[in-house]
Order: structure tokens, then sequence, then C-alpha cells
């Protein structure tokens, strides 16, 4: 359920070690407020502006104006139509890039400090004028058409979609951000007119930049480029009843290989045992070859070329997800040992072997992350919509340490839950039906 559409990619440059990260927290002269980190040892500058609300804010019968919207924001703004806007951006040798999601739209600017004026202009007239012309809207429209017909005899794409309908039901989250062949042919102009009004306000604005810029240089950046946005959009939606029963929704497909798609309910990520859960879930599988359903399910069975489990907080619901694929004589087979883990993990908990092992790892793959000032930017945008402290990056490590053993088994046995562990598997399983 996602967007992305870029323009021209230019050279992302790295910042000094992430633990000299300094976040400073700006208000521009006219009260709009973001999050800076400083680096001037090269003339470049990443901008994340991000609005919350996305592909949830589209009605039930407009699925798919948001996602259209957004990869319309590039087709032309102010005088100029989609070819001459592409011209002026390739001559700043700058980058913008616009993404969508059930939660977000984001909008990411990339640019070096001497064209920097020009370029804040032309992301200025991107905002407030877009052209939205009819060809450009009939354009991208038959391109999101034919990628919502491939995804329709793509294995993982049915089972998400499938997986999503029972999990949130009439919620947006039960339906595709992109939209549906039927509801994307219906979408007019005025849709996407209407799906710009709804995202781009204040109420909703998360702000994060790095690099070549001051305090004071980025507050009248701000005020130039969203002074003007309104106040408010279309109100968010309200929080989704997740609904998982245990057991198995087998949708049928002519492949040699099924793919199942699994969970259950998961946590949110402002729960006080986020990160016990987040631990748990590196041992159990998210954390590749190591991981135990690795281990049983690919190493000693030879079931599968791979296994995962991630946890999904998003704004208004959290699910426990993981996927596998498998021939269709060996599924079954697959789907037995994983409720088997999820009990046994549930039951028994984890050691202190796997915990220490767990938190070396994602101690030290942390500063991985900050290896660009793109990446930093949307780190800190995501740090705020989360309400995460200006200093967690400094503190992070130091949550993921603090977890004890006690804590990690407590949280197994209170959130794993086997029973209510529901497959939803596509192919042509042997030895698998559909129980509910």
């Amino acid at each position: 359920m996602k967007a992305f559409f870029t323009t021209l990619i230019v050279l992302v440059f790295a910042l000094p070690a992430w633990a000299e990260i300094e976040i400073k927290e700006v208000t521009s002269p006219g009260g709009i407020t973001a999050w800076l980190v400083e680096d001037h040892s090269i003339p470049f500058t990443a901008l994340e502006l991000r609005f919350r609300g996305g592909t949830s804010l589209d009605d039930p019968d407009k699925r798919g104006a948001v996602y259209l919207m957004s990869g319309l924001i590039e087709e032309g703004a102010g005088d100029m139509d989609a070819r001459s806007y592409a011209r002026e951006l390739e001559s700043l040798a700058a980058s913008f890039g616009y993404n969508a999601s059930d939660d977000t739209v984001s909008i990411s600017a990339q640019f070096l400090t001497e064209n920097r004026d020009e370029v804040v202009g032309l992301l200025q007239t991107t905002l407030h004028q877009p052209r939205f012309d009819q060809d450009a809207v009939d354009r991208v429209r038959a391109q999101i058409l034919s990628g919502l017909r491939s995804d329709q005899t793509d294995p993982n794409d049915i089972a998400g979609r499938s997986f999503a309908k029972m999990a949130y039901g009439e919620h947006p989250y039960g339906s595709e951000g992109k939209g549906n062949l039927d509801s994307v042919a219906g979408l007019t102009r005025e849709d996407v007119v209407a799906a710009y009004d709804n995202v781009f306000a204040k109420d909703r604005l998360f702000v994060g930049a790095v690099g070549d810029i001051t305090a004071e240089e980025l507050g009248v950046l701000l005020d130039q480029l969203l002074a003007d946005l309104p106040e408010t959009g279309k109100p968010i939606p309200g929080k989704a009843e997740v609904s998982i029963s245990g057991g198995i929704s087998v949708i049928d497909f002519d492949t040699p290989q099924s793919v199942a798609l699994f969970g259950q309910k998961g946590i949110d990520r402002d729960d006080p045992d986020f990160f016990a859960a987040y631990i748990l879930n590196h041992i159990l599988g998210g954390g590749g070859f190591e991981s135990r359903l690795m281990q049983e399910v690919r190493e000693k069975r030879g079931l599968t070329y791979g296994v995962g489990t991630y946890l999904v907080p998003k704004d208004l619901a959290s699910v426990y997800l993981g996927s596998v694929s498998s021939a269709n004589d060996r599924i079954a087979e697959a789907v037995e040992v994983i409720r088997a883990e999820w009990a046994r993990a549930a039951e028994d908990g984890v050691t202190q072997k796997e915990l220490d092992d767990a938190k070396t790892y994602l101690t030290g793959a942390y500063p991985l992350r900050f290896d660009g000032n793109a990446q930093i930017a949307g780190i800190m945008v995501g740090m705020q919509m989360e309400g995460l402290p200006i200093d967690y990056i400094a503190t992070r490590n130091d949550k993921v340490n603090a977890v004890t053993l006690e804590e990690v088994n407590r949280v197994a046995s209170e959130l794993l839950d086997p029973d209510g562990l529901h497959f939803t598997v596509v192919g042509k399983p042997v030895g698998l039906e559909t129980t509910n």
C-alpha cells in the first residue's frame, strides 16, 4: 500500500558518525516547527515533509485518490507542464520524491546549497500550485491501473489484500490504498483536487532537515514553503478494530508454490512493552538466519527459502505479521512448524543467550541506519510522528539493553497467541483447507 514517485536521483552524502548527531528543534518566525541536524562539511541538504493521514483519508468509494494525487504532484506546477517541470528540476541538480502510505504522504527534497533558493521556489510552486492536468491524470491513472492488474496475479498481493480485509474490515486499512480497478477507473480530476485539499495542512505536518543549513535559514525556508498551507485538513479516521481469529483461509491459485501470510493482533509503538516485543520478534522470526523460525522451517527441515515476522504498529491499529512460501505439498508442514514455534515461545519464552545475542545485533545494527542526510531526515520525522523525545537516537540502544529476560518472557506469554494466529494461504496447498 505504498506509492513512491521520484524524479532526478542525486548523490547522497553521509553525515559524521551517528553518535555525533545533534538534533535541534527549530521554530520559524511563523510558528512552524522542524527538527534540524546541521552539517556544513558538504554543500548539500535533505528536507523531509510528512503529512499524517495518508491513503486512509480516502472516502470508501474514492479509494486510490490520495495515491493518484501523490503521483501527480510532479506532473507540472504553476506555468510548467510535466515536461517543463522535469527539465527545471534537472537543471537544478535536485531530487524530489513523493510517497503515499496508509498513514502518511511524504515529500522529500535533496538539493545543493548553491541552488537552495531556486529549489525551494520550485517546491513551493509544487506544493501550492499543482496543475493536475487532465492528460497527466489519465497517464498516471493508466500506470496505476496497469500495476493493479499485475497485482491481481501476484500471490503475495492476493494474500495481503485478503488478510487486510479480514483484519480491518470496513476501515480504510481493510482495502488497498492504491485503490482497485473500479475505484481508480472512476476517479476524476475533481477527486484528485479534493485529495490534495484533504492532505496538505499544517495540523498534520512534520518536518526534518539535515545538512548545510542553519536554524535561522531553515526558519525562513519553512515560512516561505509552508506558511500559506491551510490550518486543517480532512479529519483522520478513528482507530481500526482489529479482528483476527485463529485458523486458515485458503485462496485457490494455480502456482507450484503456495504463499502464506500469517498474523495476529500486535502491540502499539507507545506501549511500555514495545521494546521487549521488538526483541522477542527478532528472536522468533525477525532476525534473519538466526531467528527460531528460520532455523526450524528452513535450516532443519528445508521447507522454504525464507520465513520472517515483523511488528506493524500503524497509527490506527497494530498487528503482528509474518510470511512464508513453500511447495504446495510442503506448506502444510511449514504452517504446523510455525504455529508450534509460536506456542513454544509463548509457553517457554526465550533464553538468556538468545536475548544477549539479539541485543548485540540490534544495538550494533542501529548506527547503520544513519548513512545519509535523507535517511536521517526521514528518521527524525518518524520520531516526531511517534512522539519520541528529541534525544531518542542517543538513548535508543540503552532502552534495548535495559530489557530483561523476565520482561521478554512475560511479553511472550501475553502477546503471542498461537490459537489466534491466522494463516492466509494462496496457492494449491496439499493438506490445508479453509477453517473459518
